[in-house]
């Protein structure tokens, strides 16, 4: 059984971190015994959004497309706190990370050192992994100071190669946002379709974006930054799955 086990352990790291891009992206896999012990969970692909150096090359927005977007971005900065959005996102990414690791299977976009993943690579890595929903995590930012305030994106019917996710897409988006906003008590800035984000075109599986507020508003800012009010933000997005996904039932 243990080499059975450690065959299949095997089999799924090799999938995971294959590509064009070496240890770039780190799969949660743990020990054998745990591996066991999240079959048949439901699998949840986080990418936190961003990484330290932005990446100007170009790549298609959708599969097929003629039309071109930037790889990645170094994201926004806090304008109180002087913290980048990727080191923010990674905070918060790895603490639902622990939040959800005992009822779902979860798989890491996890950045070490110099990383350069795309946003199309981040979403093939997802679909890869055999992932039933991908959830990106990013902060907002705007030339006005005032604006605050949470927003939750998904996938528009317009684009060919989302129009099977859309749907679904919308769905967890309605569940998530209502509890992240209740657990938060958040400004909601509305649930937004998008054609243009090519890490939802190139998913083929489920996939939201929460942008978890501006860090470019003082107060949200030095807000995003503080345990407590991260720690409302895993919870909501905790609580917001388990009522999707119905976890609480089968427990």
């Amino acid at each position: 059984m243990r080499a059975k086990l450690n065959a299949i352990l095997l089999a799924i790291m090799i999938l995971l971190t294959s590509g064009s891009l070496p240890n770039t992206v780190e799969a949660k896999t743990a020990d054998v015994t745990s591996l066991a012990s999240t079959m048949g969970k439901t699998v949840i692909c986080i990418d936190a959004g961003h990484q330290s150096k932005g990446n100007n090359s170009k790549e298609p927005v959708a599969p097929g497309s003629k039309t071109v977007k930037p790889k990645v971005s170094s994201g926004t900065q806090g304008i109180a706190t002087g913290k980048t959005e990727y080191k923010l996102t990674l905070e918060v990414a790895l603490k639902l990370e622990q939040a959800l690791q005992k009822d779902y299977k979860v798989v890491m976009i996890r950045r070490t050192n110099n990383v350069d993943i795309s946003n199309s690579e981040r979403a093939i890595r997802c679909n890869q992994a055999g992932a039933d929903m991908t959830l990106r995590l990013h902060a907002d930012g705007s030339v006005n100071r005032e604006i605050q305030g949470m927003s939750f994106l998904y996938p528009s019917t317009d684009i060919p190669s989302t129009k099977k996710i859309a749907s679904q897409s919308l769905e967890i988006t309605k569940v998530l946002s209502k509890a992240v906003l209740k657990e938060t008590q958040a400004t909601s800035r509305g649930l937004i379709p998008r054609s243009d984000l090519t890490g939802f075109n190139w998913s083929t599986v489920p996939v939201v974006l929460i942008e978890m507020g501006f860090m470019t508003n003082r107060n949200e800012d030095m807000k995003l930054s503080e345990d407590e009010y991260q720690d409302k933000i895993v919870q909501g997005i905790k609580r917001g799955l388990d009522s999707y996904y119905k976890v609480a039932a089968k427990n």
